[in-house]
């Protein structure tokens, strides 16, 4: 018997270098050009299929060593005493910390606790031990009363000493105004008060932070990594010129800030990002004259990510950014339920947001290395690129006279809709996929349960000045609209709008556009009738008739499509289907298809929304 010891090591291979691997991917390659294996970010940062290891590089300095993130869940119940009940739970059963959703803020999605009066936050911070080891990070709504003096005031009452709550005020005017396209006034008339404010709680003796660089609403509308770190980066500047012209010292102002990052489904984009953030403050910490350190960065799952259709999926995007975003040193983060775009969670949706982050700290120990990324090529380029690109951006909104300057000229509303443009194209095209929504729907899902609340719906705040907004969207949006139109047509008439799969030939041929038919069809509601495949036209159209289907699609392989795919098409023409569509690229045989009847064709690369629209227009059509 072989001992273990005498077992070949990965030692005892040769070394391989890059170029040998690079000449295993010229064979395979053929001749193509080696930049078809490059990929690019929305900002246009090239992303290579492979990286050398970062010589000399060192950790970024975030947590503390082997210092778990704070686990923090949303209290948005609009009843105080409801959301009360909640943030017992969820303190009890493992969470770390509170974020509290106001109604009408940039992250309350349609619901949030109605006000900030006094009041409310007794009856929300009933029982709540606030001293007891816990964060609580507010996010107070411009024009909807004062959260942080309220809450400060609760907390004197209670005799607590202000220096050992754990508090993050997450005062945010400017974000909110970008997200609302709207401000009472210039902020230069804003900017004393706020400072006011602000000095006012250090005086009384909270640590803080106080004011929040928030960068949700540039990602929430679509935006790019660089065009999210530029934004939360000059909201940092603006808020730090204020405090310090509030006669705050520049250190303690330094101290007053945080900053809050979204995390997405793209784990090395999130992860580069979060740490670009922290070399750009340092460099921000080193203009100014400080000594760089720490800055607490909150993280928060993509809302734009979730999806209506399929919530469960939203669980393993969840995780991956959650996971992404701890192993970036993210301080906090906040995992968003998986069926918050349904409507208002319920205790199960919660509890999964919660375990997500326990289960990744407590089984998979990933607060137990600092920046693991630290060294890798691929992290270590993006991060770089990331911190060089945004530096670039946060300079041009400099130029043009600072954060709300630019929100009033327009500066970053139209970088951000370019990039929402492209993103939702690839998402039409289905480039970029979301799995439930525009691949792989499951038209007999279950109703999701969620809470018996209605979204809270409150009068805009006064504003004199408006510019437009940063508006948030969810990418399945449009194909969420058909699955809903789908969904109304079955209840109206009992039966979905449905479309026959006529495959031609035998199942090699066929299956994999029958395949892909199915998935483009129903992902707009439209529910496939797949068939065992014919070459006989007649029993083709005969079986696509009885089926009771309004559209056909005819499926196979190119072969085939020469040989019979026409005299298939007059066939289901005779037989009275109007409609009738052909999974893949016709090329040279384009016009013989449609004079036989094809009206139109859907392969990789389609506008699923734009066809699938018209496919409904159709169904209308006598």
């Amino acid at each position: 018997m072989t001992s273990p010891s005498d077992l070949p090591l990965a030692s005892d291979f040769p070394q391989a270098s890059f170029d040998d691997w690079r000449k295993l991917v010229d064979g395979v390659l053929k001749g193509a050009p080696f930049e078809k294996l490059v990929g690019k970010t929305y900002d246009g940062l090239k992303i290579e299929p492979i990286y050398r290891r970062a010589t000399n590089a060192t950790p970024l300095p975030g947590r503390a060593a082997a210092a778990p993130w704070q686990i923090m869940q949303r209290i948005d119940h609009p009843d105080a005493a409801k959301a009360n009940a909640i943030a017992l739970a969820e303190l009890e059963n493992g969470a770390t910390g509170l974020e509290i959703e106001f109604a009408g803020g940039p992250g309350a999605r349609g619901f949030g606790v109605l006000d900030a009066t006094p009041e409310t936050l007794k009856k929300l911070f009933d029982g709540v031990m606030i001293d007891a080891g816990i964060a609580i990070a507010l996010n107070p709504v411009i024009g909807r009363g004062n959260a942080g003096e309220s809450l400060a005031a609760l907390i004197e009452a209670r005799r607590i000493d202000p220096a050992q709550v754990d508090i993050r005020f997450n005062y945010q005017a400017l974000s909110t105004m970008a997200v609302y396209g709207a401000a009472p006034s210039v902020w230069q008339d804003m900017a004393p008060p706020f400072a006011k404010v602000v000095g006012g709680l250090i005086g009384r003796g909270f640590k803080g932070p106080f004011v929040l660089a928030d960068g949700r609403p540039v990602h929430d509308a679509g935006g790019s990594e660089v065009q999210e770190l530029a934004f939360a980066l000059s909201l940092a500047i603006a808020y730090l010129r204020m405090l310090e012209d509030g006669g705050i010292a520049l250190d303690a102002a330094r101290d007053a800030l945080s900053f809050r990052l979204v995390a997405d489904a793209d784990q090395f984009l999130t992860m580069a990002k979060f740490r670009a953030l922290r070399l750009l403050w340092a460099r921000v910490e080193q203009a100014c004259g400080l000594t760089p350190k720490p800055v607490f960065i909150a993280a928060e799952t993509a809302w734009r990510m979730l999806t209506q259709r399929d919530s469960d999926v939203n669980m393993l995007r969840a995780t991956m950014a959650t996971f992404a975003a701890g192993l970036a040193g993210a301080n906090a983060i906040t995992v968003l339920p998986h069926t918050l775009a349904c409507g208002l969670p319920e205790a199960f949706a919660r509890r999964v947001a919660r375990n997500t982050q326990l289960i990744l700290l407590e089984e998979s120990n990933l607060a137990k290395v600092s920046d693991p990324a630290a060294g890798s090529g691929g992290i270590e380029s993006l991060t770089q690129e990331l911190s060089s690109a945004s530096w670039t951006l946060f300079q041009e909104i400099e130029k043009s006279g600072g954060i709300f300057a630019a929100l009033q000229q327009g500066l970053i509303q139209g970088k951000v809709a370019a990039t929402r443009s492209a993103r939702e194209a690839n998402v039409a095209r289905r480039k970029d996929v979301l799995t439930g929504a525009s691949e792989f729907p499951n038209l007999r899902e279950a109703p999701v349960a969620v809470e018996d609340v209605k979204p809270v719906v409150l009068p805009a705040p006064a504003a004199t000045i408006s510019f437009a907004p940063l508006s948030a969207t969810r990418l399945a949006t449009p194909f969420e609209r058909l699955r809903d139109r789908s969904d109304q047509i079955l209840e109206e008439t009992g039966k979905r709008p449905r479309v026959f799969l006529a495959n031609l030939g035998r199942a090699s041929d066929f299956t994999a556009r029958a395949t892909f038919a199915k998935s483009f069809f129903e992902s707009g509601g439209i529910e496939a009738i797949d068939s065992e495949g014919s070459s006989d036209a007649s029993a083709l159209a005969a079986a696509c008739k009885a089926s009771g289907a309004g559209f056909a699609c005819l499926c196979s392989s190119d072969k085939v499509y020469a040989e019979q795919a026409a005299e298939a098409a007059r066939a289901l023409q005779a037989a009275g289907i109007k409609h009738i569509y052909l999974a893949g690229r016709p090329g040279e045989l384009e016009a013989a298809l449609k004079g036989a009847g094809v009206g139109a064709f859907v392969f990789a690369g389609s506008n699923a929304p734009a066809v699938l629209e018209e496919a409904y227009r159709k169904a209308e059509q006598p």
